[in-house]
């Protein structure tokens, strides 16, 4: 069973920008520059167990994960969970399969992340139609070195994670809260 711990900060675009700058002085290793596409579903069993299913496409790759919270550290900072995850061939398949099984659709959202590889933890920098934050994924005293190496030590870790973030800062489209990027004409 693969156990995910992170720690979130929302940050500003000066901030956003200091700390791309900060990983490159660290020699950080860049690993990806991706748009993401997140579509959750809940009800059923996983309300009961305050878990989550997630359709993710990125590119030309498509994820599907099951997430389900086990526990936060005593300061509330570092969220753990249970995270299984797989990809997808048939993404029309995959969500008939969800909503079959009783699941729905009630959270989309956007995202750019830009990802790097520092220690032995994942850092992201992640801007969204609401807001831009980083995560550090890695073990505790991992996210905790991490943090100093980076001076984000000083910064207020940011609880709620994107869900509950774009049901606050998004709109309700069709039954579903949606946070989405301005779509632009082209001519």
């Amino acid at each position: 069973m693969a156990i995910e711990i992170e720690k979130k900060y929302r940050l500003d675009k000066k901030l956003i920008v200091q700390m791309a700058a900060r990983l490159r002085e660290l020699n950080a290793v860049f690993a990806a520059d991706v748009f993401e596409e997140n579509y959750l579903h809940r009800g059923g069993l996983l309300d009961e167990r305050n878990a989550v299913l997630r359709v993710r496409k990125t590119g030309d790759i498509t994820l599907l994960t099951y997430k389900e919270k086990v526990g936060t550290s005593p300061d509330g900072d570092f969220k753990q969970k249970i995270e299984f995850e797989t990809v997808v061939a048939d993404v029309a398949a995959t969500e008939h399969i969800i909503e079959k099984l009783g699941y729905r659709l009630s959270v989309v959202y956007e995202k750019h992340r830009k990802s790097w590889h520092l220690g032995n933890v994942e850092v992201v920098l992640d801007e969204l139609p609401f807001g831009y934050y980083m995560e550090i994924e890695g073990a505790i005293e991992d996210i905790i070195e991490a943090e100093k190496l980076l001076g984000a030590d000083r910064f207020e870790p940011e609880l709620r994670g994107y869900p509950r973030l774009t049901v606050k800062f998004g709109k309700q489209i069709n039954g579903v809260m949606e946070s989405r990027f301005e779509k632009t004409a082209t001519v």
